[in-house]
Formats: C-alpha cells, structure tokens, sequence
C-alpha cells in the first residue's frame, strides 16, 4: 500500500475520509521527542500545548514506550468480566496520589466519559435520597466534554446551541459569584460539578471563595462536590491535582488528559460513601481499565514521583511566568498572566490571540488561543530551562509581529 507523504496528500486524503469536526489541520506532525515535534519536512516545533495537556512527559518518553512494549506483548484486553494486574496496580496508584486511602476507580476512556461517569454516580446517590434529587450546579465558563450529559454540565452556551434541546438538569452560575452558587444548590441537587483551574474557559482560577461555598452547600444538602481534573491533573498545576493546593475536599474527582502521556484513558474517583455508590451493573465501559493503557499511566505516575517531576512543574512554571511578566513589561498587547504550574494563560489588551497563535505557529511554537483575548501555554513537566526562555522569546517576536500587523490594519 502506497502511503502520501505530503501535507497535501494527507490533506485531501483526509478531507475524503474522516468528519470535519476539528478544522483545517494546522501542521502535519510525524514523530516527537521531548518538548519537540517533527513535521513531515523534518522540522523541529516546540511543543508547549502537549496536546492540549496530555503529553505531560514528553513526547516518546522511554518509560511510557517500554511500560506500553511489554503490555502489549503480554495482554492487551479481557473486558472486565475478568481481572488484569495493571488496572488493580493503578487503582492502587491513583488512591496514594489523591491521599484518599479509601478511594475506589472506575476507568473511563477519556474525561467525558470519567464526567459522564461522576454525573451518573451523583444522580445514583441522589436518587437514593429522593427520587428527584438529580440536579447539576455548574460554572459558567466550564468544559467537562462534549457527550450529551457533559455538553450539558459544560457552561457555555455556544456549544449547546446545535444540539439542543438538552435535558434541563444543570444550572449554571457564575465561576466567581459564591453566593449565587449557594442560592442554586438546593434539595433536589445532586451534585456540583466544577474546575479548580478553567482550562477551556480561558484559563481561569476559580475563587478560593466560591470552591468553600461549593463544598459547604453539598455539605447542607447532601450533595456531591465533583471536581474535574482532567485538565489539572497529574502534576499540570504543580501538585498531583489542583484541589490539593486548597482548602477544599471533594467527594469524587475525574482525572483523563495527561494520566497516560497519549494513550485514551479516564478515572472517575471517589471516596468516603460515594465510593459505595455503585453496584453491579449500574455502569460499564468495554474498554475501561485496558491492560496497555493502565500500564502506561502506572508508569506515568511513577516517572513523575521518581523524577521530582511535581516540584520541576512548580519551578518551571515560575520561570514561564516571570519571562511572560518580562514581555508584558515590553509589550502593549500583553497585560496579564493566570492560571498556575505549567498551565498559563497570557491576557491579551485585545481579541489577537488568534493572530498571536498563528504568528507563533509560523515560528515553530505550538501554542493555543484558548479565548479571543488568551493564548494557553501548557508545556510537558519535562521542559527544560533553555526551552522556556525560547518560548517566551518567540512570544515576545510574535507580539511584536501582530502589533506591527494591527497597526498597519
């Protein structure tokens, strides 16, 4: 069989084949190493998106080839009428991460199948109190995927339009209003569903105020508090989950993204007596807890504590956002920086982001506009020094070049 090589090949092959769900595809990538991609021409581009927050570890990370290599040389699927080492292993892994000595797993394949899976354990739990307690509080802003329930759960509006109807269970507040989220939890609640860090909002930090009142309005109303990490998790924001940097204590977290460096995978994890939830029958999944895909994130999570990648996250991340405070300082187009750890957002005086993505991409940086007026950087916990300090330089000429265009406009 014969195989295209070029960018325009695989385009039109593409074009014939596969729905056009994602847009013109922006490069065509063919191996990786590190923070790096290669393009078809050889050509090296610093990755510092990781693939939307996954490839955390890098690209072709020795210990995630060698874990996959041999599982997939041994037993690749049972279904889960039987069970395999790797899924137990970790389950075992994810309850030390967490700190939750009674936490129980379900694997999903994704983070909006761990989301949809949460959903369905809060509506399980609710129901046991009353037959109607199955409302969803959520934040405006938010993105917990895009099946039905979690297009649902996600606070915004825009992607819910070609699709809806949809059921009418979720309520949506502000992500910074504390008291409106209060307001809207009430008997028939379920569940709050909420990011500690909005990463397809536009990287926004939730309010220590407003993750206080969600814990305290489950609290009141026998309720859920569902936190999702898939975005967050894994190290992303410096400890292995974002809600471990504050005060507050869910019930049930979801972590996908990252936990196997590219393979698909999703957990939904739960302690206390939302651990208890389930029973049999009441969820499946053909292909949650495959052996290849959980040997893969087992040693993720070994590869990250063994190698101090946790505190790496932190210092990287101070370092990335000392060198966008530098370009703000050179730069009236920047005016601000959010999020943590290794996962930043750079505000923008104007909706340029766009244009600021596309004048990175022209110089080999990968990068995102998250929001028309935010560029999302989200580099591997692997990243060096040297490859920072590169990407806040051709940020900053990148600036430069969208001032220059802008003014000419």
């Amino acid at each position: 069989m014969t195989v295209t090589g070029t960018t325009t090949g695989l385009r039109t092959r593409a074009d014939a084949r596969l729905m056009a769900t994602y847009g013109p595809p922006r490069a065509v990538f063919v191996r990786g190493q590190g923070s790096v991609l290669f393009d078809e021409d050889g050509q090296p581009w610093l990755d510092f998106l990781s693939g939307l927050a996954v490839t955390s570890l890098g690209h072709a990370h020795p210990a995630v080839t060698d874990a996959v290599a041999r599982q997939a040389a041994t037993l690749v699927h049972t279904s889960n009428l039987f069970l395999t080492e790797p899924a137990v292993t970790l389950a075992e892994r994810l309850a030390e991460v967490t700190g939750w000595p009674d936490a129980r797993v379900f694997f999903a394949q994704c983070g909006a199948t761990a989301n949809e899976a949460a959903i369905k354990l809060a509506r399980r739990h609710g129901k046991q109190q009353h037959p109607d307690k199955v409302r969803v509080v959520a934040l405006e802003g938010s993105f917990h995927g895009r099946t039905l329930a979690t297009l649902e759960a996600t606070g915004q509006a825009a992607k819910h339009a070609p699709f809806a109807p949809l059921a009418g269970y979720v309520d949506h507040v502000p992500h910074d209003d504390p008291d409106a989220l209060t307001a809207a939890v009430g008997e028939d609640t379920c569940a709050v569903l909420l990011e500690v860090v909005q990463g397809e909002g536009g990287v926004r930090v939730v309010p220590a105020a407003v993750l206080a009142a969600a814990r305290a309005a489950c609290d009141a109303n026998g309720a859920l508090l569902l936190v999702d990490e898939v975005q967050t998790g894994m190290g992303r924001t410096g400890p292995w989950f974002a809600f471990q940097a504050t005060d507050v204590l869910p019930d049930v977290l979801t972590v996908a993204k990252a936990l196997a460096n590219g393979l698909p995978i999703g957990a939904c994890i739960a302690r206390g007596p939302a651990a208890e939830v389930f029973g049999a029958g009441d969820h499946a999944t053909t292909f949650g807890g495959n052996p290849v895909t959980c040997a893969a994130a087992t040693a993720v999570i070994d590869t990250i504590r063994d190698q101090g990648l946790l505190d790496q996250a932190a210092t990287r991340g101070r370092r990335l956002r000392a060198g966008l405070a530098q370009v703000i300082g050179a730069s009236p187009l920047a005016t601000g920086v959010r999020g943590r750890g290794l996962l930043l957002g750079l505000e923008l005086a104007a909706p340029v982001a766009a244009a600021l993505e596309a004048a990175c991409r022209e110089r080999h940086l990968v990068v995102n506009a998250v929001a028309a007026d935010v560029l999302r950087l989200a580099p591997p916990l692997t990243v060096s020094r040297e490859e920072v300090d590169t990407a806040v330089g051709v940020i900053a000429d990148a600036l430069a070049a969208v001032a220059d265009a802008t003014a000419t406009d």
